[in-house]
């Protein structure tokens, strides 16, 4: 594969560039092997009309139609890698219940190494969305984000480390912290301190104001709120803000780099030699949900199979161009991003 060389950082891209982005993901893509470490969730779905209220209460009754389970959080980035074309395993909990039952049918369904999933006495965190029409009507969560601490966390360390060790190394490991108890600050920096050991480059999509868990981190993919939440003055969207206060939290957590989502202006991705702002895709915006989590499956696989992080950053970009445009969580596909770099 000839050398990625950025030539422009906005949306045009030339041909031999896309040419050769379209040959990774169709040939190159499969040989790259990426785990997920995180808050693994279950999306469930029900979607239905609305025509009366109930005599019982002054609610409306939802007569459901249909019943969609979907993986979300730290899964759904490992959903997005794999309908990408990666070798892609997870690591994170899971209960004994029935959520986690379904959970795990869908990771063996689309192919997701599932092995390294620690089973706890607490519930499979999941999120019950009711839909009347076109409108949410209930969200339903089941949940318990008391951190994971001593022998749970023991257990899914050494799950990491055995399958770091593996003959065929890890090209990347992704760090998916949705706040529900898994990415503790000392399981995050086990995890990095090991990835360095072994030289393999580690990716956070980060939560909350506690980034110190994630210094020594290659990559870090806040969108602009949760970058703010880090800073005691909130900035706008504005180019110049943006870089300012991307250059201020990776000195002050020792984080490398950082790649910043910003909505209907795309994402800024800040190195120390080198800064760019990658437009938005124009389209109609249906969804943002999911939408962090397809930038940093993208993000990270390109990166991971060599790609200068520019392009990386590039086709990240487009391809969360193409899951805002749908309806609820959704992981974009290989033939989707072909597709979209036509």
């Amino acid at each position: 594969m000839p050398p990625f060389k950025l030539k422009d950082t906005g949306d045009f891209m030339d041909a031999d560039l896309k040419d050769s982005l379209k040959n990774f993901l169709a040939n190159s893509a499969a040989k790259c092997k990426i785990l997920v470490v995180g808050d693994v969730m279950l999306d469930t779905y029900y979607f239905g009309e609305v025509s009366r209220i109930s005599p019982e209460a002054p609610v409306p009754i939802n007569h459901v139609l249909k019943t969609k389970n979907t993986l979300g959080g730290a899964s759904n980035v490992a959903h997005n890698l794999a309908l990408l074309g990666a070798h892609t395993s997870i690591a994170g909990y899971i209960g004994d219940d029935h959520h986690g039952q379904a959970l795990v049918d869908l990771l063996l369904a689309r192919g997701i190494d599932y092995f390294d999933l620690v089973h706890t006495s607490k519930p499979t965190t999941a999120k019950i969305r009711v839909i009347g029409g076109h409108q949410q009507m209930l969200r339903l969560d089941f949940e318990d984000v008391t951190p994971f601490v001593g022998i749970e966390s023991d257990k899914l360390i050494q799950n990491i480390s055995k399958q770091i060790d593996e003959p065929e190394s890890l090209n990347a490991i992704i760090i998916s912290d949705y706040g529900k108890g898994a990415c503790t600050l000392e399981t995050c920096q086990r995890i990095i301190k090991i990835c360095q050991s072994k030289k393999i480059p580690v990716l956070v999509d980060p939560k909350g104001s506690n980034w110190q868990k994630y210094s020594g981190a290659d990559f870090i993919t806040p969108n602009l709120k949760e970058l703010n939440d880090v800073l005691e003055n909130p900035i706008q969207n504005v180019d110049s803000q943006i870089e300012v206060a991307a250059r201020y939290v990776c000195k002050k957590f020792n984080i490398k780099n950082i790649i910043v989502t910003r909505s209907d202006k795309g994402l800024s991705i800040i190195q120390r030699d080198k800064i760019s702002h990658i437009k938005a895709r124009a389209q109609e915006v249906f969804d943002v949900s999911g939408a962090g989590d397809t930038v940093i499956a993208t993000f990270s696989l390109a990166y991971a199979g060599g790609i200068d992080p520019q392009i990386a950053a590039y086709l990240a970009n487009l391809a969360a161009g193409v899951v805002v445009a749908k309806i609820g969580t959704y992981a974009v596909s290989r033939d989707e991003l072909l597709q979209a770099l036509q």
